[in-house]
């Protein structure tokens, strides 16, 4: 694997971990504000 292999990979995982990590706090947030 390749430097800018690797770099597009880590590039990749962040575009969908990042997300979907904001998407979770977002949701833990508003659970606890309903309870």
């Amino acid at each position: 694997m390749t430097a800018g292999r690797t770099v597009l990979t880590v590039f990749a995982w962040a575009w969908v971990v990042i997300p979907f990590l904001y998407g979770v706090w977002s949701l833990l947030q508003n659970v606890g504000a309903l309870f």
